[in-house]
């Protein structure tokens, strides 16, 4: 799941500034907050007591997403502060870092419970019955995952911000994890003990799979990544758009966090006077500003000379 994808448009949200970005992020972090500590003491009680391997590992990864959360709260406290000395563009990178350490947290909770699985797995004679209380809990954890899921996710695509994207799929994740051994569970209870690891050994597959994802897209930004195409396409007919602009080229975007750094050579008639092709240049950006999430767009005036037709000679 690639984050600007869940993205339904180009087109900037006045309540996507931000100061409201970083308000979003923060209540549904809080919300999540609740939620995952509610759920990672109730799974690794209850699968302690219940026998259940599976259970424990989805607890464990109910606390990865609690230690995801103040990441996420860190990392919206600190990239809404504005641009310094030291910081020009601002800190909205400070969300692409946020990502990447998601991504990597999501991969090391991976790779341990997969080794804790495999090493289950090795000895499947020793693998106990579990109670049928771990089915309960793994079902409610299930159910309050994926309603977490989709709240996250609302809120996400609402002030568009790959961080609380990310976040949420987090939590899709562990929503996944809690099917996967709610069916190693029921397999377990009818006689087939060895599901249960196999349950784990699952979780952890996907778990690794997602972390690298995000992982590897957080690095393509920090990397200086464009904007998609749908993107740079927009903020070109934005530019044409502006009276006095006769073309435009050498149109380059890098990604800015969840914000976009764009320059551009905006081509004006060689005729009008140098104040005159400013001006036009101002509007441009002016207009690229209000209606793209683009945090700045550098622009340079190209003068070019209009080709009289010979009727007019």
């Amino acid at each position: 799941m690639n984050p600007q994808a869940a993205f339904d448009d180009d087109t900037e949200d006045p309540a996507a500034s931000t100061a409201a970005r970083s308000a979003a992020a923060s209540r549904s972090t809080w919300v999540s907050v609740a939620v995952n500590l509610a759920l990672t003491l109730g799974q690794v009680t209850a699968g302690i007591l219940s026998r259940s391997q599976g259970l424990v590992a989805d607890g464990i990864h109910s606390l990865s997403d609690l230690i995801a959360d103040f990441v996420v709260l860190i990392a919206s406290h600190h990239s809404a502060k504005g641009a310094d000395e030291k910081h020009p563009y601002g800190h909205q990178r400070f969300e692409t870092a946020a990502s990447l350490v998601l991504g990597l947290l999501l991969a090391a909770v991976g790779i341990g419970m997969l080794w804790s699985a495999v090493r289950k797995l090795e000895a499947p004679a020793a693998i106990q019955r579990v109670h049928v209380l771990a089915l309960w809990v793994a079902v409610a954890a299930l159910i309050a995952k994926e309603l977490l899921f989709r709240y996250m996710l609302a809120v996400a695509k609402r002030v568009k911000s790959s961080m609380l994207v990310a976040n949420a799929w987090h939590a899709r994740s562990d929503a996944a994890s809690s099917l996967v051994v709610s069916v190693g569970i029921v397999g377990n209870l009818a006689g087939y003990p060895i599901l249960d690891p196999i349950a784990a050994l699952i979780v952890g597959l996907l778990v690794l799979k997602m972390g690298a994802e995000f992982g590897w897209d957080a690095i393509h930004d920090l990397m200086d990544r464009s904007a998609d195409e749908h993107e740079i396409d927009a903020i070109r007919q934005t530019l044409l758009a502006t009276p006095g602009v006769q073309g435009v080229h050498d149109l380059r975007t890098r990604k800015m966090g969840d914000m976009i750094v764009a320059d551009a050579h905006l081509e004006v008639d060689a005729a009008i006077p140098v104040e005159a092709g400013h001006e036009i240049a101002v509007a441009a950006r002016r207009n690229v500003l209000s209606r793209h999430r683009v945090l700045n767009v550098m622009t340079h005036v190209d003068p070019v000379k209009r080709t009289v037709p010979a009727t007019e000679r």
